[in-house]
Order: structure tokens, then C-alpha cells, then sequence
């Protein structure tokens, strides 16, 4: 005894010395995985090794807690830290044995192994051990302790802590546990890896029904509940975290992001992302663009089946299981074996659902593709199409039928925002994120055709054009130093129809008028006015080709192009991350976006109220300046064009719908939307870009492999459709939302064919509405009382030329 005695106090002298600092377990950061939401809080995507979900013990249901402790460490509650009950059964299972296959440790030492220690089977690593736990109990409660205990202990399959476990296993919360369940999760920590449901049901069985002995031992169930938990069947399956949204694409942007700024750590730290994105044009958005990639592939054939299996008949069901399962499901395209082939009908095995009949209806458009401007002939019979043995992608329609299917080889991409502060509402990079995950959104820099003219009519605005300019819409050779050869464009029709207003030019996509307005206005002071949309004139084509859209852009640049042309002429940033914070809610980052500063609006338009009204307003507005308080200033966004410019813009842009290009986007029954269609050299590129008030969309489809889409697919076939199918969900419920006309313009009588101020005489008079500093100058010939209505309340122009 005396000998033990000096041994412990010599060992003390050596060991206490060394110990961590408890209070570092006070506060403590679990490894907890990162976790990005939309701004409905729904999840869109968690990056981590180590699943965990931290939870405080008062919020932890009685049952599980005694579970643990009757598995672990049924004298928790009275031991000082060191049961040394436990310690004598370690030792005497040490002498009858001669191997360490019983620790003894408590739960006390579980913790102070898991947070400081290793698990290597030492006696010194166990006297630490000891000496830890005596120190962890001293300076934290049992309560504290175990609730550590409860978070950090190793559960099996990825699972740390006993919420994580609840949800892996289960796919619950801790409070919804059953008893066998309970049980089952309590029994795991003796060896997580290979006695865990997955991995070894029979084991885990074994260890459930010992723990629920346990419980009956110390009176925490009664014999009846024993019973019926003992024999209950095992009801764990393994729970992938369960996403909410489907928004790869931005979850990607997240986690880039946050590793440029802090590293790795992200992965385990426990941040929670809350994102921009809308849950209900997120979805619309992702149905959207599939419908428009599977509708471009139905115009444009069958490219046969995607791989095909030999003597399917010698082939178990096990068999064609896990070949079907070498072909992973894309977005809504699941693989399927053929496996009867009828003269209007096949048969086919469908992964994870089984037998499927496909009809005549879901196979007749399957004709041959030959190349994007050729199909071969349409299919008599279903043998036409497939043969028995083909690996095939299959799709279900609204109505519930089955229909052949294939993965689109052409890509698309849609980005959809706030034009008042840059937040980002909906974005898809793509067709499928796991089957490729380039995000053409960000990355992908292509020419946006038409799509850019609107820069360069503002630019005309800008430099003292009306919409009632005319420019001869003629055909024209230019040898432009920054074009090879001879240039000899020419409009999208093939003809050319003379004289044309500004506003009639942009409505039908006019490109001769377009190179000629470059021309007249020049190249350098487009420049100057295109780089207030946020463009680096440095990557933009400094020739005539400007005006076709030649400039290599991504969708991200245009959408905010199209924004201030959306809000009055403000340059917003876009953005998609809202909110950061940690998991025990300390917010570490807030959004601040530069917004449209209404007040700047309120401001311009007093430039032009006379010196009364001035005084009228300035009064009146006095009461409100007394009881001002201080605040913090908010950041607004840089004025990038006139307010005028942005309304003569916008309502060039709504004709283009009404009359021109994007008629079909009238099916939507507003009258607020504006935009305008792209379509590039040889179609590799469709675009349509759009807005009204309070939504900036824009919708791209190409090919990654810059390849030709086909001789009509314009914009307005290829890509408007995506735009219109989000769009309608996206304005739903939304009230339409026309700019205010600012102050500063006038509408003017104008003859549509010379586009000069018209005599009252005139029939065909139309009006068109100028800035004041560039409307035409009235003569005696012209001046009738009608001939100008001063700063006029209306906010459309008449149609009579239309």
C-alpha cells in the first residue's frame, strides 16, 4: 500500500503537470459540417467529412441519455470521474486473459480521450487518462460533460454525435427515436465501424438487445417494453443528408468562395450559409432550362441508345440491377434497360422502379439524327428505333406515361436577380451539375449577339440620337482595320427595307442599322458609355463588329448590363450570399449590397420643377428634416446612365416584345416585360435577355463545343422558351411593374417616314418621346398646340405605326 501510495504521488508529480487546460472544453468548436441554405431556409448542399448536429443535453429525451449511460457508464452520476469498479474488471480481465481487451473507462474518460488524448492502448496513455478525467470533474458539470460526450463520440458511417447518428441511420431528429432505435445508436460506440446496421446487422443486433438488457437491469424500461423493443426488426438504412433545393451550382459558388477567404477549415467549422436564392424560382428555373435542352433534342433526332447488352436473356435481375446502377440518374432522365421491343411499344427495366411499357406516343419523334440541320425519316415500328438490350434514358411525362428520352449534348444556362440590389434568385450552370459541373453562367464567355445591341442604341441615345433617328437600313461594305478583308453584313432576313427609325431597328434585330449607328456615333465613344455597365473595354472588340456582338461575355455580366436598364440607369453588383454564421448563431458576415437610391431619383427629377415648386416641396418635407435621426449611411449604387436614357431604353426594349422578336413572350399577358433576343453567326449562340421592374433574367443554350445549333435556332426559339417557363412562375402573383417616366422628357408629333416634326395636316403622325435637350426645334410651320405635350403623365407612346 505505502509503495502504491509513493508510485501515485511520483507519477503526479510527473503527469499533472502535463495536462491540458480543461478550459478549453468550455469552449469548444465541434467539427461540424458547412451548410449552405437558400434564402427560404431550405438546404441546398453541406461539404464536410464528419456529419454532426450539435445539440444541448436539455433538449436530449430522457431514454437516449439512459441508454448511453447503461451501455457506457451506468455510475456516471456518482463516480468522481474514475469508476474504479470499472478500473478492477479492467485489471482482472488483464490477469485472466493477459491481453487489454476491457478499458474500464468511463464517460468522463471517453471525453477527455477524444478531446486530448489518443486511442492508442498504453498504461500511460491511460494513467493521463485518469488524472484528465479527475481535472475534467473538478472544473465541469456531469451535464456539461455529457453533452460533449454526446456531440463528439463516433457513431459509425460518417456520423458524429448522436443527432448526426439519428439522422444517418434513421433519417430523424434525436426526439423521435424509437426504443429499439435508441438503443441501437447507444450501442455503437463500442466498436461504430463494424458493428454499425450497415455494416453488420447481425452484430448490431446483438448490441442493441444488450443495451436494452442493460436498460431492464437498471429499471429504465419495464419487461413489456423489453420485450417488444427486443423483438422488434431493424429499421436502419443509411439517410444521405436530405437536400431541400436543387441548387448545385450556387453551392459551388458558396463553397469556392468561402475557401478563397478561409481555407479548408470551412469544411468543419459549422458555418451556415444563407444564400439569395428563392425556393419557387430556383425550381422554376431548373425546370425551365431542362425542358428547353429535352424540346431542342426532340427537334433534332435520336442519337441512339447509349449502350447495348448482348443476350439479355441469360441476364439474373441482380444482373441487370447493378448495370443499371453503372449509369447514374440525370436530373430527370433515368436509365433503363430494353427488354421487349413491340411493333408500337417496348418494354424496359427502369432503375429504383422496375417494369415500364412505353408507348408509340413517347417513341415517334425518335427519327434519326443526322446533324443539327438533318433528321432521317420518320419510325414506322418501334424496331426503327431500339432493339431489345439497349441501355436507354427514359423520362416521365405530366400525364404519368413513360417516354424515350436522351442526355442533351447542348448546354444552357439561366441567371435570374434583383435589378434593385444585385441578389441573385435563381442560377443553373447547366443541364446537370454531376455530369459536368463547368458553370456556364460564370465561366462561360460567349458572344451575345444581338443580345448587345441595346448597349450600343443606348450609347446613340447618348450621344444625341432619338428613337426617332432614321438610318438607312441599306446594305454596306466596310474595310475596318479591326476586320479581315473586306466586311459585308448583312440582317438576319436577307433584305434590307432603307430608312428606318432607331426604335423600329432595334424592334426587328436590324444589323445594318446597328453597324451604321456604331459607325456614325464611332467606336471610342461607345466604348466610353458600354464601360458604365460594368464591362472592361479592354476585353470588348475595338472595331464595327461591336455592334453585332462579337465581345466574348458570360450570362453574369450581361444580367447586370440588363439591370440598370431595368432600374432607372443604377450599376448594382450581383451577389448571392446573404448571411454567414457560425452554428451556435454568431452572425460573421451580413450582406451589404449597393442599392438603387430612390432619394438620387427624387433629386435628379427636382433639377427640372421650377423655382415654386422647389419652395412647395422644400416645405413641405421640413417636418420630416427636424425629426430626422442620425443613421448609418447606406452604400447606394453609381449611376451608369441618364434616368432618361434608361426609360427611352426600356421602352424600346417592351416594343420588342410587343411588336418584334420576342412576340411570343405576349403569351405571358403582361405588359411590363421588356428585353431582347441574340442569335450569333451561325446560331452557335441563343440567347434572350429580359426584365421588367423588379426581375432581371437572362437564358443562354449553346453547345460547350462552340458547334452550330442549327439554321433556326434563334433565340427566340431556342432560348426564349426557358425564359417564358421560369418567367411565368418567377411573376406569378407579382403586380406588373412599368418604370416611371422621370422628369426631363417630352413627346413629340413626328412623320414616321422622315422622322422630322409633322405638320398638323399630317395622318400618319406619330408620337415618340425625346430627352428636352434633344428634341427638334419648332418652326412656324410646325406649331400646333398638339405637337408637344410637356412632361405628359403617360407612360406608353401610341401604336399607330404598328
Amino acid at each position: 500500500m505505502v509503495l502504491g501510495i509513493i508510485t501515485i504521488v511520483i507519477v503526479s508529480w510527473y503527469v499533472v503537470p502535463g495536462l491540458p487546460e480543461i478550459d478549453t472544453l468550455k469552449d469548444v468548436r465541434m467539427q461540424v459540417p458547412l451548410r449552405v441554405y437558400s434564402s427560404d431556409f431550405s438546404l441546398i448542399a453541406e461539404f464536410g467529412e464528419k456529419r454532426r448536429t450539435p445539440v444541448e443535453i436539455e433538449n436530449v429525451q430522457p431514454k437516449l441519455i439512459e441508454a448511453f449511460l447503461s451501455a457506457e457508464d451506468d455510475r456516471f452520476y456518482v463516480h468522481p470521474g474514475v469508476d474504479w469498479q470499472g478500473i478492477a474488471r479492467a485489471v482482472y480481465s488483464l490477469i485472466k486473459t493477459g491481453s487489454k481487451k476491457q478499458g474500464g473507462s468511463t464517460i468522463t474518460m471517453q471525453v477527455a480521450r477524444n478531446f486530448f488524448l489518443s486511442r492508442e492502448k498504453t498504461y500511460l496513455r491511460k494513467l493521463n487518462e485518469i488524472f484528465l478525467s479527475f481535472k475534467i470533474e473538478r472544473e465541469l458539470s456531469k451535464d456539461e460533460i455529457l453533452e460533449l460526450y454526446l456531440n463528439k463520440i463516433y457513431l459509425g458511417q460518417r456520423a458524429y454525435g448522436v443527432a448526426a447518428a439519428a439522422q444517418v441511420y434513421y433519417g430523424t431528429d434525436i426526439n423521435s427515436l424509437s426504443l429499439p432505435q435508441i438503443a441501437m445508436i447507444a450501442g455503437l460506440p463500442k466498436a461504430p465501424s463494424t458493428t454499425n446496421p450497415i455494416s453488420n446487422s447481425e452484430r448490431a443486433l446483438i448490441r442493441r438487445n444488450y443495451v436494452l438488457q442493460r436498460m431492464l437491469t437498471l429499471s429504465y424500461i419495464s419487461e413489456a417494453e423489453f420485450n417488444e423493443a427486443s423483438n422488434a426488426p431493424i429499421s436502419a438504412s443509411l439517410h444521405t443528408t436530405s437536400i431541400d433545393i436543387e441548387a448545385p451550382y450556387i453551392a459551388e459558388m458558396v463553397r469556392s468562395d468561402l475557401i478563397e477567404k478561409q481555407g479548408d477549415a470551412v469544411y468543419s467549422n459549422g458555418l451556415i450559409v444563407t444564400t439569395t436564392i428563392k425556393d419557387r424560382n430556383q425550381n422554376a428555373a431548373n425546370q425551365a432550362l431542362r425542358n428547353a435542352l429535352l424540346d431542342y433534342d426532340l427537334r433534332h433526332g435520336y442519337r441512339g441508345s447509349e449502350h447495348h447488352v448482348e443476350n439479355i436473356e441469360s441476364k439474373t435481375e441482380e444482373d441487370i440491377i447493378a448495370l443499371l446502377e453503372s449509369f447514374p440518374t440525370l436530373s430527370n432522365l433515368y436509365p433503363g434497360l430494353v427488354t421487349h421491343v413491340n411493333e408500337k411499344s417496348i418494354s424496359a427495366i427502369v432503375s429504383g422502379i422496375g417494369q415500364i411499357e412505353v408507348n408509340w406516343e413517347g417513341l415517334e419523334w425518335a427519327r434519326k439524327y443526322i446533324s443539327e440541320n438533318r433528321r432521317g425519316a420518320k419510325p414506322k415500328v418501334a424496331g426503327d428505333i431500339l432493339e431489345a438490350g439497349d441501355i436507354i434514358r427514359l423520362i416521365e411525362t405530366e400525364t404519368g406515361e413513360w417516354a424515350l428520352s436522351q442526355i442533351p449534348e447542348v448546354e444552357g444556362g439561366l441567371i435570374s436577380l434583383s435589378p434593385n440590389n444585385g441578389a441573385i434568385l435563381a442560377l443553373v450552370g447547366g443541364f446537370d451539375f454531376y455530369k459536368n459541373k463547368f458553370n456556364r453562367i460564370t465561366q462561360a464567355r460567349r458572344q451575345p449577339g444581338s443580345g448587345f445591341k441595346p448597349l450600343i442604341y443606348s450609347s446613340a441615345i447618348e450621344a444625341g440620337n432619338t428613337a426617332a433617328t432614321l438610318i438607312n437600313d441599306a446594305p454596306v461594305v466596310f474595310d475596318d482595320p479591326g476586320v479581315e478583308d473586306e466586311w459585308r453584313p448583312e440582317n438576319y432576313s436577307h433584305k434590307s427595307y432603307g430608312p428606318t427609325r432607331i426604335r423600329v431597328a432595334l424592334t426587328h434585330s436590324r444589323n445594318l442599322v446597328s453597324i451604321r449607328l456604331l459607325h456614325a456615333i464611332g467606336v471610342p465613344f461607345a466604348l466610353e458609355h458600354i464601360q458604365n455597365f460594368g464591362f472592361d473595354t479592354e476585353q470588348l472588340p475595338n472595331n464595327l463588329s461591336l455592334s453585332l456582338g462579337s465581345a466574348e461575355i458570360t450570362p453574369w455580366q450581361l444580367a447586370r448590363a440588363y439591370s440598370v436598364f431595368a432600374n432607372g440607369g443604377f450599376l448594382i453588383d450581383p451577389y448571392f450570399i446573404n448571411e454567414v454564421q457560425t452554428y451556435n448563431d454568431e452572425v460573421i458576415f451580413q450582406s451589404s449590397p449597393r442599392t438603387v437610391c430612390l432619394e438620387c431619383i427624387e433629386d435628379e427629377e427636382n433639377a427640372f420643377l421650377s423655382e415654386e415648386e422647389k419652395i412647395e416641396k422644400d416645405f413641405q418635407s421640413i417636418s420630416h428634416i427636424i425629426e430626422e435621426k442620425t443613421i448609418e449611411e447606406p452604400s447606394y449604387a453609381p449611376r451608369a446612365i441618364s434616368a432618361q436614357n434608361a426609360w427611352i431604353m426600356n421602352s424600346m426594349l417592351r416594343d420588342v416584345i410587343k411588336f418584334g422578336t420576342g412576340r411570343r413572350a405576349l403569351q405571358l399577358n403582361r405588359t411590363d416585360l421588356a428585353g431582347k433576343t441574340g442569335t450569333t453567326n451561325d446560331q452557335h449562340d441563343a440567347w434572350f435577355s429580359g426584365f421588367n421592374s423588379n426581375l432581371v433574367t437572362i437564358s443562354w443554350v449553346g453547345f460547350d463545343k462552340f458547334q452550330p445549333l442549327g439554321s433556326r435556332e434563334t433565340g427566340g426559339r431556342a432560348a426564349l422558351p426557358m425564359w417564358i417557363d421560369y418567367m411565368k412562375v418567377a411573376l406569378d402573383g407579382m403586380p406588373e411593374s412599368i418604370m416611371e417616366r422621370p422628369k426631363g422628357l417630352v413627346n413629340v408629333r413626328i412623320d414616321p417616314v422622315s422622322g422630322k416634326l409633322a405638320n398638323a395636316s399630317n395622318p400618319d403622325a406619330i408620337f415618340e418621346v425625346f430627352r428636352i435637350e434633344n428634341a427638334p426645334k419648332v418652326t412656324s410651320e410646325t406649331k400646333q398646340p398638339d405637337i408637344f405635350l410637356q412632361e405628359s403623365e403617360s407612360s406608353s407612346i401610341p401604336e399607330q405605326l404598328f
